[in-house]
């Protein structure tokens, strides 16, 4: 599904001292799987994420999804790529304070009719949330609620990737497995990304990038070749 070629990201590029987040590195992932991205803070992880989902676009290198080249697509074009095949979920959900958790998750949905909303509600049903709390605003949901409801959001379109950066650091331990549960099931028919600091939530993972000093220092992998690409 994706396939890099010596993809590098500079700031301050017109600097004397410029600051590498990628320092140029090849990598293939699969279209489907639970793939983690783990490393310190400013190790290139979030950053490589941001450029696979064009949200960030690389210095130097090429980007191939599906044999498509992202890093000379126009922003409408990145726009229609991110409304119609991934999805997003951040370490805070940012729901909309002032809508009920069906609407937030309808919200992104690219149609707004009632098959949209039966849908809406049999996401969130399959995720742990009862029907009394789907008129329920944010504040009156639980943190774990709101991720799932974060999560339902992202999952409305179906997708063909999910982009999820530090989705479980504001969540206390049941909650996080909770969540990865989840998205462990969705990457079997999906391919799921994960960054985090926090290697114990990657323990069924497919495969796990190392990353250091925008850097992959380690790719480990329990994904079949055959699956691969």
């Amino acid at each position: 599904m994706f396939d890099v070629k010596q993809i590098c990201m500079i700031y301050d590029i017109e600097k004397e001292e410029k600051m590498y987040a990628l320092k140029g590195f090849d990598l293939q992932l699969p279209d489907r799987g639970l793939i983690g991205i783990i490393g310190p803070s400013a190790s290139g992880k979030s950053t490589l994420m941001y450029c696979l989902s064009t949200l960030k676009i690389p210095t130097e290198g090429s980007i191939l999804y599906n044999g498509r080249e992202l890093t000379n697509c126009t922003n409408a074009e990145r726009d229609d790529l991110r409304r119609r095949e991934f999805g997003f979920i951040f370490q805070k959900h940012y729901l909309v304070p002032y809508m009920s958790a069906v609407e937030n998750v309808m919200v992104a949905a690219n149609e707004k009719d009632k098959t949209m909303r039966k849908k809406a509600e049999e996401i969130l049903t399959k995720l742990g949330i009862r029907e009394r709390e789907f008129s329920k605003k944010p504040a009156k949901l639980s943190g774990g609620q709101c991720q799932r409801v974060a999560i339902a959001r992202a999952v409305i379109n179906d997708p063909k990737v999910i982009f999820a950066d530090e989705p479980t650091a504001s969540l206390d331990h049941e909650n996080a497995y909770n969540v990865m549960k989840i998205l462990k099931e969705y990457s079997l028919e999906r391919l799921v990304l994960v960054v985090t600091h926090d290697k114990s939530i990657l323990k069924d993972c497919d495969r796990i990038l190392e990353m250091w000093d925008g850097e992959i220092r380690d790719a480990s992998s329990d994904i079949p070749e055959k699956e691969r690409g």
